[in-house]
């Protein structure tokens, strides 16, 4: 019987050629399967052992398997048979999905590596269905076995002399790049939050009246010393606060009267193109002084 082994087309529309000729270290086994060697590949201790053999892998996932690899410009044969066990261990619809997706990500842009530089599109396609967020362990360890996924009922206890020796990162470059890439592979899954809150310390310039609010601006300038790996911000950035006039006329009297004082207010932080930067809507507003004063009158606490 016939099978349509190798759709012409990706779910997103993209052509998968049909491939031809050999790849890697193939030979005749048995009757209706294709033999995928690798040769290059050590030998995994039992710990580490994919839980599925892939000695020989049927014609079909092998065909599909190759004209993926075609379409991402893979022609070595230790990613081909990774991209085979792909298909082989999440299916043809999941492995044309995956695809698409990364010729989806190549067409605006591609993905960074962390030092970054761009991803070739077979480490796109192999990225994406590494960190699917509904990828089982029992799937990562017959796709990457050289990583050492342990697979389930395996044991989790790692030999000491499997243990690799932890490898700082490669330093970033944060580019506009990056931060694209950052972008893309955020809007996958944002997180919700569930309290934002910001705290602003300094003396404000000229305070506007607005019905019942007092609107101030405040720029800061300099940039504190921040862990390292992270990238630097952006200094100067505009921060335009409301504050309900009852609490700020007490807080305007403090800073009138002492130069060296200071404003502490806390609230909700958005970011506003109408005003050009971030939006503080105040939920309380002190002074150093002020809130020194009222520590000052507080009962000392018994250990």
């Amino acid at each position: 019987m016939e099978q349509d082994i190798l759709p012409a087309t990706t779910a997103e529309g993209h052509d998968i050629p049909t491939p031809t000729g050999a790849v890697g270290e193939v030979s005749a086994g048995p009757a209706g399967t294709v033999p995928l060697t690798d040769t290059e590949a050590p030998p995994l201790s039992s710990a580490l052992r994919p839980p599925v053999s892939y000695a020989f892998v049927p014609p079909d996932v092998w065909a599909l398997a190759r004209g993926i690899a075609a379409v991402l410009g893979e022609t070595m044969p230790p990613p081909i048979r990774t991209i085979t066990r792909v298909v082989d261990r999440l299916g043809p619809d999941r492995a044309r999905a995956l695809l698409g997706q990364t010729l989806t990500s190549e067409a605006s842009g591609g993905l960074l590596l962390p030092d970054g530089r761009r991803r070739t599109p077979g480490g796109t396609f192999l990225f994406l269905v590494r960190t699917a967020p509904d990828l089982s362990t029992d799937d990562r360890a017959s796709i990457f076995p050289k990583a050492g996924y342990h697979a389930r009922g395996a044991g989790s206890a790692t030999p000491a002399s499997a243990t690799p020796t932890p490898v700082a990162p490669a330093p970033v470059a944060w580019t506009d790049d990056t931060y694209r890439t950052l972008a893309q592979q955020l809007q996958q899954d944002v997180g919700r939050l569930t309290t934002v809150k910001i705290t602003v310390i300094g003396r404000p310039g000229t305070a506007v009246e607005q019905g019942q609010a007092i609107v101030i601006a405040l720029t800061n300038e300099k940039v504190p010393d921040l862990p390292k790996g992270l990238p630097e911000p952006p200094a100067g950035t505009r921060y335009t606060v409301f504050v309900a006039r009852k609490p700020w006329m007490k807080v305007a009297e403090a800073l009138a009267a002492d130069p060296e004082d200071a404003a502490i207010i806390e609230g909700y932080a958005a970011l506003d193109s109408r005003v050009e930067g971030i939006a503080v809507y105040a939920t309380s507003a002190t002074t150093k002084r002020m809130q020194a004063a009222k520590r000052a009158t507080q009962p000392a606490t018994t250990p």
